[in-house]
C-alpha cells in the first residue's frame, strides 16, 4: 500500500497474507450499536482485472452496517480492521491469528487467542474511531498504524 492517502496511520505497513475480499461480514469491535460490517472496497488497492481486492489487520476498508443500530445502516462508512482469522507470518518468524472460540485469558498462547475473529472497528476519514471502547484484543500491526484505536484497545497482540 502507498503512504499515500492513509489519514491518521503512522509508519509503512509489511506485507501480510490478506484474509477479507471485498464482500466479506465482520464482526464490528467497538461500542458504536453496529454489530456487523459488509466490506464493500478496501483503500489504496490499485488492482488487477479480475482479482478481488481483499484486507488484512491495519488495513482501511470501506464498509456498510449490516446488522445494527438503524442510523448507522445503509450508509458507506470507513473502517479498520483489528482481527482476522487467516494466519499472517510476522518479521520475527511467528504466524499469527485470532481463532473464534471463547477461552479464559490464562489459556492463549503465541498464536492461539480466544475471541472472535474477523473484526474491525468504525472510524472518519482520519483514522479517529467513532466508538469509544474496543471488545477484545487487536493486532499489533493495526496498533502500529493507527495511533487512535490503539489507545482505546485493553489488548494488543
Amino acid at each position: 500500500m502507498s503512504k499515500r492517502g492513509r489519514g491518521g496511520s503512522a509508519g509503512n505497513k509489511f506485507r501480510m497474507s490478506l484474509g477479507l475480499p471485498v464482500a466479506a461480514t465482520v464482526n464490528c469491535a467497538d461500542n458504536t450499536g453496529a454489530k456487523n460490517l459488509y466490506i464493500i472496497s478496501v483503500k489504496g488497492i490499485k488492482g488487477r482485472l479480475n482479482r478481488l481486492p481483499s484486507a488484512c489487520v491495519g488495513d482501511m476498508v470501506m464498509a456498510t452496517v449490516k446488522k445494527g443500530k438503524p442510523d448507522l445502516r445503509k450508509k458507506v462508512l470507513p473502517a479498520v480492521i483489528v482481527r482476522q482469522r487467516k494466519p499472517w507470518r510476522r518479521k520475527d518468524g511467528v504466524y499469527m491469528y485470532f481463532e473464534g472460540l471463547l477461552l479464559s485469558p490464562s489459556s492463549y498462547s503465541i498464536c492461539f487467542f480466544g475471541f472472535l475473529y474477523n473484526a474491525g472497528v468504525i472510524v472518519n476519514p482520519k483514522g479517529e474511531m467513532k466508538g469509544s471502547a474496543i471488545t477484545g484484543p487487536i493486532g499489533k500491526e493495526c496498533a502500529d498504524l493507527w495511533p487512535r484505536i490503539a489507545s482505546a484497545a485493553n489488548a494488543i497482540v
